[in-house]
């Protein structure tokens, strides 16, 4: 897990802002990861989660209404794209969006130990 937070974030601009945290189970050990970003103001139709290859790609989009009638405006409504490099065998468990923050879970399953009998041939 310390070589997956060190291989996650990839440089951009700094908007919209996260935070990666390490989720612990019962037991103590590390379980999940969580990326938590603050997407105010977007709703879940504005959002897009996917992930490319070993990419996770964070698209927000928002449309200008053109009905209102701004005397200020000082919220811009913009559009962003967080990518965020994956370490092999993560994968995306599920995304919540819960006052205006954006929580996507990550794991690494424990890969399957297959153990297999190789047959030993005899040659006279």
């Amino acid at each position: 897990m310390e070589k997956t937070l060190e291989r996650l974030a990839k440089s951009g601009d700094g908007y919209p802002p996260y935070n990666i945290e390490r989720l612990r189970g019962a037991d103590g050990t590390a379980q999940k990861l969580r990326i938590t970003l603050a997407v105010a103001g977007f709703a879940e139709s504005d959002l897009d989660v996917t992930t490319e290859e070993n990419q996770l790609v964070v698209r927000g989009r928002q449309t200008d209404d053109t009905e209102r009638e701004f005397l200020h405006r000082g919220i811009a409504a913009r559009q962003f794209q967080r990518c965020f490099v994956l370490a092999d065998g993560m994968r995306v468990i599920g995304a919540e969006l819960k006052n205006g923050l954006l929580s996507i879970d990550l794991d690494r399953p424990e890969a399957e130990r297959l153990v297999r009998k190789i047959n030993i041939s005899v040659k006279d």
